[in-house]
């Protein structure tokens, strides 16, 4: 690969992060990493987000795992409910480690909008202070709380589905692991975004995309060892749930929608979730984005590739929910 990959295969609408690179990659640098820079110096807190005139959103607090403190969640709903509603279960992005359901707002309320559904995003225990299985757990129990209080709100429990973006993804792949293997409420659809699912570090696209102007291989390293602690990659006792692509059989999981930049680290790792679950016979889509960096959609909303991946995505998650 050339030494000037990123600048020579970047898209030409991203080309903002050759002098500025995405500022939420800050918290996972070798110079700058959570564990060791206050939180709100590498990503600070989310500013509030005004009322919309369609949309509902409140915090509460529901069960936790057994043992574990009560789990925040914020719930979107649209101010008119015509019906009986599907559901939605959020996760949000950051690495294991950063994040909260505020920061993603605007992506939930579009979604209210747009599909016209009741969200549950959850605010899950963080690394390094909480490591795995604590943010798996969480987001699995906020899911058994949605499906037993559907009822309550507006939701139809057979029509539930989870998505998330980086971290989220890769939590969305592990409660939908969590639920097939407990036998736990039923998942119609997973929409797992360039998802963080492997921490063994050994795919052509992590090794090789070093750019610092984009994640890299060292942040991944960086995330990983926050949630699973230094040398795991070497080890064979973590759990699946904690890193999917460990899991060797995933038949039994939902109907599946992702993307993917094609330099983006995960890009391979997702790509390898998705043709295992096709060949498992699971309906799958896919796109990959030639050009995308992680969270091209975040860096410029107004790329093409980024209306393209967030329309696209959409309509996956929209038809899932009301097919």
């Amino acid at each position: 690969m050339s030494k000037n990959y990123f600048e020579d295969q970047l898209d030409p609408e991203l080309t903002k992060v050759l002098t500025e690179p995405p500022a939420y990659l800050a918290a996972w640098t070798d110079e700058n990493v959570a564990k060791k820079t206050p939180r709100d110096i590498t990503f600070p807190p989310a500013p509030p987000t005004p009322e919309d005139p369609d949309v509902n959103f409140y915090d509460r607090f529901i069960p936790g795992p057994e043992g574990a403190p009560e789990v925040k969640v914020r719930i979107y709903e649209p101010k008119v409910k015509k019906g009986v509603l599907p559901g939605v279960l959020y996760l949000h992005y950051g690495g294991y480690s950063i994040g909260t359901p505020n920061h993603e707002d605007a992506n939930c309320i579009r979604y209210v909008k747009e599909i016209g559904c009741v969200i549950v995003s959850v605010d899950y225990r963080l690394a390094p202070e909480n490591p795995a299985p604590a943010a798996y757990e969480d987001c699995y129990a906020a899911l058994v709380w949605f499906a037993a209080n559907a009822s309550e709100l507006g939701v139809d429990p057979s029509r539930i589905a989870v998505t998330g973006f980086s971290a989220g993804g890769g939590l969305t792949i592990a409660v939908a692991l969590l639920t097939r293997d407990r036998k736990g409420p039923a998942i119609c659809f997973q929409m797992p975004l360039a998802p963080t699912i492997d921490d063994r570090l050994k795919t052509k696209s992590t090794l090789e995309f070093t750019d610092k102007r984009g994640l890299n291989y060292e942040s991944c390293k960086n995330i990983w060892n926050q949630y699973l602690g230094e040398g795991h990659e070497n080890r064979d006792d973590i759990s699946y749930y904690a890193a999917p692509s460990r899991c060797a059989d995933f038949s039994g999981l939902p109907p599946c929608y992702a993307f993917v930049g094609g330099l983006d680290p995960h890009r391979d790792e997702t790509i390898d979730y998705l043709s295992r679950l096709a060949q498992a016979g699971v309906p799958t889509g896919f796109s990959l984005y030639a050009g995308g960096i992680h969270g091209f959609d975040l860096e410029n909303p107004d790329a093409y590739i980024s209306k393209h991946a967030v329309s696209t995505s959409t309509d996956a998650l929209k038809r899932a929910l009301y097919k």
